[in-house]
């Protein structure tokens, strides 16, 4: 037997505005999309916005669902509108900002496990890399180099051969 490690690199900035003019545009893009939330169970709002390689900016929010859980989360709505409207093109980056009408909204939340799944499908699919930008309304930002940092050990299509 033999221990491995698995580490997780990421950029940490202070806030949004120590982040690049495109990240924080980028960021507050996201934040934006969080009026598009619908939450009225979980009463947390998230919004995602990515940029595309060919300079489209989409964005998604979570739609919540009377039969609580089945919601969709901002960064699955937001693949989805993604490869919808723009099939195969590679998303660049992904930023993800929320509000937490019964608590705090001041620091970074990182994607759930079924969002890091598919984010690391997406970029499996398009052969392109998604960098990662997290923060909430105010407080410090992540910024995480690809999703699939986010999920090591995944499981994807190419287990599947």
């Amino acid at each position: 037997m033999q221990k491995q490690l698995i580490q997780v690199y990421f950029d940490e900035y202070q806030g949004i505005n120590t982040l690049k003019t495109q990240d924080a545009f980028l960021l507050q893009a996201a934040r934006e999309a969080i009026t598009l939330s619908y939450a009225p169970y979980s009463k947390f709002q998230v919004g995602a916005a990515a940029r595309l390689i060919n300079g489209v900016i989409l964005k998604g929010s979570n739609q919540e669902n009377a039969s609580f859980p089945a919601g969709l989360c901002a960064e699955r709505v937001l693949l989805s509108i993604c490869s919808s409207l723009y099939p195969g093109i590679p998303i660049i980056d992904l930023a993800v900002s929320y509000h937490n009408q019964l608590g705090e909204s001041n620091k970074p939340i990182s994607p759930c496990g079924i969002c890091r799944q598919s984010l690391t499908e997406y970029e499996n699919i398009v052969n392109h890399s998604i960098r990662l930008i997290l923060g909430g309304m105010t407080g410090k930002v992540f910024i995480i180099e690809k999703a699939t940092d986010l999920l090591p050990l995944g499981f994807s299509f190419t287990d599947m051969k």
